[in-house]
């Protein structure tokens, strides 16, 4: 496959992974703030804007009105749910021959319904409806991938891009949480309620899926547990390791690329970290770091992808 096809397909997948994890998390907070005042409110939004790694980003104030409209609307803004759903069609646009027509015109469509809802429309409305079009939206896509693309290397690289992003995405929510958990425990910060540990759990649609192995008793120990080690649940760090860790292994079989084992031993690493850890381990000695790792190890295998697959020198072809 060429390196160009790959790198859009990679990218396609991880924008609208992320549109649908940001629609998620907006509609999730609107949802429990909305009876609140400003005051009590704006904790929930600070947590928001960490965990999506955009504090820094978004102008003040950071109320309810300006965080929405600046994490929807504004297309100057790349990490907006327009941004996100525009660069991700922007990429599939430029291999429409390589996916399928049902791709494109469900992705099309999700991005013109987005387009043509103003920051008006949207708040005079019930804005939770917009967010829940979102991740409808990028759920279908994702069903129409999975039953009308072939399984080969593209797909993989689809699946690579969505689950890099997914498990990141856990890890920083992860951390975010409970570092304030634990500085709370230490008297420097504001303790989590019962909301917010079952509002972690819904920004990963996992609250359901807790409950059938835990039941309904909200324990911090336990749902990290059940986020970042969890086998079976899609949206957990270790869940999403081990797909990354098959997908590369798919491509290189492929392929029969004599150099992607970098790639493949940095994601069985990540895989076995996670394999063999335990979470009261981790609590007790500094889960900050470990999730800081964990973000780190993503971050060098989607180096070592493009190393590998994407922006190799002419010298690796050759050799090959």
């Amino acid at each position: 496959m060429l390196s160009r096809v790959a790198d859009n397909l990679y990218w396609m997948s991880r924008y609208l992974e992320r549109a649908e994890h940001t629609a998620r998390l907006l509609g999730l907070t609107l949802t429990q703030t909305i009876e609140q005042t400003p005051d009590a409110a704006a904790p929930r939004w600070e947590r928001m804007l960490a965990s999506l790694r955009l504090a820094h980003t978004v102008e003040p104030p950071h109320d309810a009105y300006h965080i929405s409209q600046a994490l929807t609307f504004d297309a100057s803004n790349d990490a907006s749910i327009v941004g996100c759903i525009a660069a991700a069609r922007d990429n599939a646009r430029q291999v429409r021959e390589m996916i399928s027509s049902e791709m494109w015109e469900q992705l099309n469509r999700l991005y013109l319904r987005v387009r043509g809802t103003t920051m008006e429309q949207f708040w005079a409305t019930e804005p939770y409806d917009f967010y829940q079009m979102v991740k409808e939206g990028a759920h279908l896509f994702q069903g129409i991938t999975d039953g009308t693309l072939s399984h080969g290397e593209g797909w993989h690289f689809i699946q690579l891009g969505r689950n890099i992003e997914r498990a990141g995405a856990t890890a920083r929510m992860l951390d975010v949480y409970f570092t304030q958990h634990f500085a709370a425990n230490g008297e420097h910060g504001q303790a989590l309620d019962y909301l917010d540990w079952v509002g972690l759990l819904k920004s990963c649609t996992a609250f359901e899926a807790y409950c059938k192995v835990y039941s309904a008793d909200v324990k911090p120990e336990a749902i990290a547990e059940f986020l970042l080690l969890n086998p079976e649940f899609p949206r957990s760090v270790r869940f999403a390791a081990d797909e990354v860790q098959g997908s590369l292994q798919a491509i290189a079989r492929v392929n029969g690329t004599r150099n992607a084992g970098r790639a493949e031993r940095l994601a069985g690493r990540l895989r076995s970290n996670l394999d063999y850890a335990q979470v009261d381990e981790i609590l007790a000695d500094n889960v900050h770091d470990y999730l800081a790792q964990v973000q780190r190890q993503c971050a060098e295998i989607h180096s070592a992808i493009y190393q590998v697959y994407i922006s190799y020198p002419v010298e690796t072809v050759l050799a090959q």
